[in-house]
């Protein structure tokens, strides 16, 4: 017994108008009987194609500014009704209820409201009640209705109308009642995520509509795809399709450079998600020179992140180099002719906006949430343990040297020599390690230590740590402070002249 079905009448009751016309003109052409509420029923009697208004059929006319318009039984009878179920069947002839086959909704904009700073009552008033009940029903009753609730969804309506003359198959309804629940599933969590923002209700909803398949994910035989409006963050001006890769380097650069947003031109290298090049700078161009000094090497293949618009010196140098990715507020027209020389080269402005307040992440058979690491640590913040004391400009080096510690895989240890990343001991199982490779890896570029400062993600329970860093030059150090054992490290700073000074603030990175 097939299961196809042919529409004969259709409820339309939308907030945004936008490619209904094709729709509603395509329905009268198949002698589709339409129904509609308010605007929308105008919208359909301005196009000359016959509807009928919706308190025709329940006598009552819209009540409460507009709050109610089709909640009620002749309008959900007619959707939610069984046409194989004779007692159904009947209901319908007795209480005079017109079947209905489509219904076509598009819910009020609540997100976009939200998004829009407007006051409380106005978004209140976007949440729809009405829409949402109308395709909770129609999605319910796939086996006789079709359910259409968002303008994303009309071009393949209209084809299906088109192609198929008024006819669907039970598995058409099927895949537009899953897109429905989508809608509503969706439109939920939006409301209660903005209702208890403030209440801190522990519940995590997390629904995002705009999914995107990347080539693979972290390896070519795993999967990939990334969920969210990247649009809302860059315009992308050039280049492939980021991987998987790509956008945890981008991830990792926009978070650290957030820490410097507004201060001098400002420069960073990223692989791995980790700084390999960083420098600040009078300009923007001497900036990446000294950036890209910190590690030539693994800059190789990187991705790179300025705080300043990128001019055409920049570029010139970059141009030189094979990176994945180039992100910056903004690119001089002469900067981005020169970087599109590259095809596959990514180039992207970042916009001005407020990363996400919680971070998510999977763990065994859940997720761990947690609050993002909005401190940051500054000189007004700062203790100072020992009887030698920073000097200025050490502990402007000592900040610097902190923030990009903060963005660093641990255990970390970042040595930082006027405003210049000289190396990072990264994601190490210990401190120690995290140290010595630090030192080499600055020794091996030929930096000179001395005078350079040492900035530590967690404290030091031993002072072999303090005694390492002055042996290679190291003049100020910048760490949590916090251990039992804390005096041992402050003692040996005293007894050779190094100067320390604690945040109170851990800076782990997982």
């Amino acid at each position: 017994m097939s299961n196809n079905k042919t529409f004969k009448s259709a409820l339309i009751s939308v907030f945004s108008k936008d490619g209904l016309e094709p729709i509603v003109k395509q329905l009268h052409l198949q002698n589709v009987t339409i129904y509609s509420t308010g605007g929308t029923e105008k919208f359909i009697k301005d196009l000359g194609v016959p509807v009928v208004p919706v308190e025709d059929v329940t006598s009552y006319p819209s009540i409460l500014g507009g709050r109610v318009k089709t909640l009620h039984p002749k309008v959900f009878g007619g959707i939610l009704n069984r046409q194989n179920n004779a007692s159904d069947v009947k209901e319908l002839i007795d209480f005079e209820i017109p079947q209905i086959d489509i219904v076509i909704v598009d819910l009020y904009p609540f997100e976009k409201t939200v998004a829009s700073g407007a006051n409380n009552q106005d978004i209140i008033e976007k949440i729809d009640i009405g829409g949402i009940s109308l395709i909770r029903a129609a999605a319910k009753n796939y086996a006789d209705v079709i359910c259409v609730s968002s303008v994303d969804d009309y071009s393949e309506f209209l084809e299906l109308l088109q192609t198929k003359n008024g006819e669907t198959s039970e598995d058409d309804r099927k895949r537009f009642a899953a897109k429905a629940f989508n809608v509503s599933s969706h439109y939920d969590s939006a409301i209660f995520n903005y209702f208890n923002k403030n209440h801190e209700i522990t519940t995590l909803k997390i629904s995002e509509t705009q999914g995107q398949v990347l080539r693979y994910g972290e390896n070519p035989h795993q999967k990939g795809f990334f969920f969210g409006n990247f649009d809302d963050i860059f315009t992308k001006l050039h280049g492939k399709e980021l991987s998987y890769n790509n956008l945890l380097d981008v991830d990792a650069a926009v978070n650290l450079m957030n820490e410097f947003k507004g201060e001098a031109p400002t420069f960073a290298i990223l692989k791995h998600n980790n700084a390999c090049g960083f420098a600040q700078r009078d300009s923007i161009h001497q900036a990446y020179v000294d950036a890209l000094a910190g590690d030539p090497v693994s800059a190789f293949g990187g991705i790179l992140i300025s705080n300043t618009e990128i001019d055409l010196a920049t570029a010139e140098e970059i141009h030189n180099l094979f990176c994945e990715v180039v992100i910056a507020p903004s690119f001089s027209s002469e900067a981005e002719e020169l970087l599109k020389g590259k095809k596959n080269r990514i180039l992207l402005i970042l916009k001005d906006i407020n990363l996400p307040q919680k971070t998510v992440r999977t763990c065994l058979n859940g997720v761990l949430v947690q609050d993002r690491d909005h401190l940051t640590d500054g000189i007004s913040g700062l203790s100072y343990a020992t009887n030698n004391k920073p000097t200025e400009s050490e502990l402007e080096d000592l900040i610097f040297a902190s923030k990009v510690c903060k963005h660093t895989k641990s255990n970390t240890i970042v040595l930082v020599k006027n405003k210049q990343l000289c190396a990072s001991g990264t994601g190490q199982t210990s401190r120690v390690d995290a140290l010595n490779q630090a030192i080499h890896k600055a020794q091996s570029f030929k930096f000179d230590l001395k005078g350079a400062v040492m900035a530590s993600d967690a404290f030091f329970p031993f002072p072999d740590c303090v005694e390492i860093a002055d042996n290679a030059g190291i003049s100020a150090v910048i760490q949590p402070g916090g251990s039992i054992k804390d005096q041992l490290s402050i003692d040996y700073c005293n007894e050779n002249n190094l100067a320390m000074v604690f945040t109170g603030t851990r800076h782990f990175k997982h």
